[in-house]
């Protein structure tokens, strides 16, 4: 197939790009090379076109003979304040609907677009009396207090973990939350009006070789390895029990690349995790103890739009695609090590 990669630059893209052309597809990558992740360095990268989603002069002549889009330019992150809200929502809401009306154009018919795990906000809770519940939003006032834990909106009692699956309410956050629900909005809307196909991946904390660093944007396993790095204790916020589901980079690729290939119609949103939640404080302390660092600080501080737990089930795409993630957690984290020291 002719596959049209977005983003194919950046950190996810780069290894959906060698998985691709490993099974023998025609790439063609389109990269805007934003600064603020590649810091003016020009990737050695075959069919690469320069340019902006948001262009649709570039969209039109990179449509040109493909099959399938795989859309993962974004602005990526929680971001640094207020003022990136219009980014986000340019970038990534706008920027996907230049995509499909590109697409519509040139006829393409199928769209496979990273998401992300953060559309569902604090996801589900168990509470004991109540079942299943959604958490309602963290107070700053109970945050400042130490409680980080939200409470069952109906009763108050503390609430246990659940496995949230992809039919659960979409429950944004944040200003990076809300573009990814914007995202699937607009391509669900697409696939309405032309009969195409849309697959939303809403992939879970990724992690792996490539991983930005240095950058306000960057993940939670990439400020902890620059504080390391630096020879200093990574600074672990709230009390370091928040779950998540971090997923090697290469799975990642092998399961995009499974729904590239897949013949299914109509939308439908996948969660892309690797199905072992473990808690920020555990990553914390395994990068620091195969690093030989400075153990981590728990720090009780918090961010406002953070989310307290969220990790997937994500068992839909394992049955359907037949794909499971096969990098071991503690395998993965001596690979970042060893990356970063030879940095």
């Amino acid at each position: 197939m002719r596959v049209l990669l977005t983003g194919g630059a950046g950190f996810i893209g780069t290894h959906v790009l060698r998985v691709l052309a490993d099974r023998g597809h025609d790439v063609v990558v389109l990269d805007s090379l934003r600064s603020d992740v590649h810091r003016g360095v020009m990737p050695a990268i075959d069919n690469l076109i320069v340019g902006d989603v948001r262009d649709a002069r570039v969209l039109d002549q990179s449509m040109a003979g493909v099959d399938v889009v795989c859309h993962l330019a974004a602005k990526v992150g929680l971001g640094v304040g207020v003022s990136d809200i219009s980014d986000y929502a340019d970038s990534n809401v706008h920027g996907t609907a230049c995509v499909l009306s590109a697409m519509a154009r040139a006829g393409v018919p199928r769209l496979v677009q990273a998401s992300s795990m953060v559309v569902y906000g604090e996801g589900l809770g168990l509470c004991p009396e109540h079942g299943q519940v959604r958490p309602g939003p963290r107070a700053e006032s109970a945050l400042a207090a130490g409680q980080f834990d939200p409470p069952c909106p109906r009763c108050g009692l503390a609430l246990g973990v659940a496995l949230v699956p992809e039919d659960a309410p979409l429950d944004p956050r944040n200003a990076y939350a809300a573009s990814k629900v914007g995202q699937e909005q607009f391509a669900e809307s697409w696939a309405r009006a032309t009969g195409g196909a849309a697959t939303s991946l809403r992939y879970h904390n990724v992690y792996g070789p490539g991983l930005p660093r240095d950058t306000p944007y960057a993940g939670v396993a990439a400020i902890f390895l620059s504080s390391l790095r630096r020879g200093e204790a990574p600074a672990v916020y709230e009390d370091g029990r928040q779950r998540r589901d971090f997923v090697h980079v290469t799975d990642i690729a092998r399961a995009t690349v499974a729904a590239v290939e897949s013949a299914r119609s109509g939308t439908r949103a996948y969660n892309v995790g690797s199905g072992y939640p473990r808690t920020v404080g555990e990553m914390a302390s395994t990068l620091s103890s195969v690093m030989d660092g400075m153990p981590p600080v728990v720090t009780g501080e918090f961010r406002l739009g953070d989310v307290r737990h969220i990790t997937a089930d994500s068992s839909a795409i394992r049955a359907e695609f037949a794909w499971a993630p096969l990098v071991d957690f503690e395998d993965g984290m001596s690979e970042l090590a060893s990356e970063t020291a030879l940095a």
